[in-house]
């Protein structure tokens, strides 16, 4: 046995016991440390693909969020909280899951690697659409004072070359916590830049020619992809995708989808479509998913590449791309 997995099997011991102190109230049976593997903690989904794809069979990743579920409105139970204690590395996003931010500056120590570090936030409104109604208001930056307030829109992932450079960071962050398997964990990194970058070059292509380029969506998730492929958003609500848009919103959502002949108003997985369905009513349009990949639902059995892809398939459709 060498000293790293005489050490590995001491720490998960002392895990296994602190685990059932903390929990032992609850009925959990504990999870268990393999000392074979780097324990990683994920804060949702994007992230949970980053750390599997580049740690292999090197790692053994908990996703916090579970599939299915919205991951804004996490609330960690005691168990895991023990996960984020016992990780040997905890991988999220600051500002995205308060309940995981919370816990991480309490217990995360060192241990913790925070991807908005790694690719600097965009505001809450970028990629948004700036549009003059003529009337002396410019309803859009009504909206971004609504939901900005120096808010930073946290849903970087949907710019795969932004994901890349996150995964780079992360292979390093790995190669420091397990110096064994470093080499291993550049690699895959770079194998899975190669697969971003390809992605990012079928969007390029995908998008380039469009009758249309704004895009009506739920909330305005958006912003990163927006951005890249030269897209303008046009948010129903703001980040917060449970926030009830008020009556003035829903008009002039409906009225600049007429203008910029939208045929489509999406919604997401994750949240109801009710809304969406109500303007496009009022437009004669359809909807249709646009997924922000902010978890996977239950049934989904894609991933990350496939799910994005679908995406580019319905913005294809959405803005008449030949």
């Amino acid at each position: 046995m060498t000293f790293r997995t005489a050490s590995r099997a001491l720490a998960a011991a002392t895990a296994a016991l602190a685990l059932t102190l903390v929990t032992g109230c609850t009925g959990d049976e504990a999870a268990g440390n393999d000392p074979e593997r780097v324990d990683v903690v994920a804060g949702f989904y994007p992230l949970q693909f980053l750390a599997e794809r580049i740690g292999g069979d090197a790692v053994a990743v908990t996703n916090l969020a579970r599939p299915g579920a919205e991951p804004h409105d996490l609330e960690l139970n005691p168990r895991q909280v023990s996960q984020i204690i016992d990780a040997e590395l905890i991988v999220f996003l600051h500002g995205f899951q308060p309940a995981v931010d919370e816990a991480i500056e309490q217990h995360g120590g060192d241990h913790a690697f925070d991807v908005a570090e790694v690719e600097p936030l965009l505001d809450a409104t970028a990629g948004g659409h700036d549009h003059d109604h003529g009337d002396g208001h410019d309803h859009d930056d009504e909206h971004a004072d609504e939901v900005s307030d120096g808010a930073k829109d946290p849903h970087v992932w949907l710019d795969p070359t932004r994901l890349a450079t996150i995964g780079d960071k992360l292979a390093e962050r790995l190669g420091a916590v397990d110096p064994d398997h470093a080499d291993e964990y550049t690699q895959r990194a770079a194998a899975l830049r190669t697969e971003l970058e390809k992605l990012d070059t079928e969007f390029t292509e995908g998008l380039k020619t469009c009758q249309r380029r704004e895009i009506v969506v739920s909330h305005t998730a958006f912003g990163y992809l927006a951005q890249r492929y030269q897209l303008e958003q046009i948010g129903i609500t703001g980040l917060t995708p449970e926030d009830e848009p008020s009556p003035q919103r829903l008009a002039a959502v409906t009225e600049e989808a007429r203008e910029h002949g939208a045929t489509t108003i999406f919604f997401e997985t994750l949240v109801s479509p009710k809304v969406a369905e109500t303007i496009a009513r009022e437009v004669g349009a359809q909807t249709a998913v646009l997924d922000p990949l902010e978890g996977l639902s239950a049934e989904n059995g894609g991933d990350y590449l496939s799910v994005m892809r679908t995406n580019l398939e319905s913005l294809r459709t959405a803005l008449s791309c030949s």
